[in-house]
């Protein structure tokens, strides 16, 4: 790497993160922690306007920022790609704004990278069923605006119940959707597969927050449940 693409990836990774240490930096570029230190010391005698130390961290003073950034073709085939991923497996509402930034993206590249924008070779095929979509959006909305949601819900056995959960986090795992949410009716933390939902799930009132069942009460919880299995497996080798 030149040093000059050197200097522009610091302050690249300085803009990501609130305090960044040489070490994170250096691993990151693969040179050492002595060249990172020098680079530093060079950006900021530039002007560039980084605050911390070596051994602390940097970052980069509030309210500082660069010019628009220009992508190379392969960060522009990522972006196409990406935002077809959405178009096919997010909702109507995600896929839109990915379309509005893929366009507003296509308009300030360069003209011999336009041409990214229908890269050959990379498909995304199927995609989500409409009432899926729905289901997605809905949930997705109760966890913005922090409502819980009324559903009609079909287990893998076919038993039918009726659920009114605190929507908290969606995971995609490549083909489905999951919801993590506070149920109700089980008063205990649950997934669900939107794809298992019966159409016309509902938002309901907001509700106020409470540290017992929020979101990282339900990572806890997961992260306990995946502990004990790894120790049964453990124990049953």
């Amino acid at each position: 790497m030149r040093r000059a693409d050197r200097l522009f990836q610091i302050v690249q990774l300085l803009r990501t993160k609130r305090l960044v240490t040489a070490g994170d930096i250096a691993r990151e570029l693969e040179v050492s922690p002595r060249t990172i230190y020098r680079d530093v010391a060079d950006l900021i005698g530039s002007g560039v306007p980084i605050e911390g130390e070596a051994g602390v961290g940097y970052q980069l003073a509030r309210g500082f920022d660069l010019p628009p950034l220009m992508f190379d073709g392969d960060e522009v085939g990522a972006l196409v790609l990406g935002a077809r991923m959405v178009k096919a497996f997010g909702d109507a509402q995600l896929a839109r704004r990915a379309e509005s930034a893929l366009a507003k993206i296509e308009q300030v590249v360069p003209a011999k990278l336009r041409r990214e924008f229908e890269r050959p070779g990379l498909f995304v095929w199927q995609g989500l069923r409409r009432e899926v979509r729905a289901n997605v959006e809905c949930l997705r909305r109760g966890i913005e605006e922090r409502r819980v949601i009324r559903f009609a819900y079909r287990d893998e056995k076919g038993a039918q119940t009726e659920r009114t959960v605190r929507p908290l986090c969606l995971a995609f795992w490549g083909t489905a959707w999951t919801a993590g949410t506070w149920c109700e009716l089980r008063g205990a933390f649950r997934d669900f597969r939107p794809d298992r939902m019966e159409a016309g799930a509902e938002l309901g009132a907001a509700y106020e927050p409470d540290p017992a069942r929020d979101l990282a009460a339900y990572l806890a919880a997961r992260r306990a449940e995946h502990e004990c299995e790894r120790r049964r497996a453990n124990e049953r080798d």
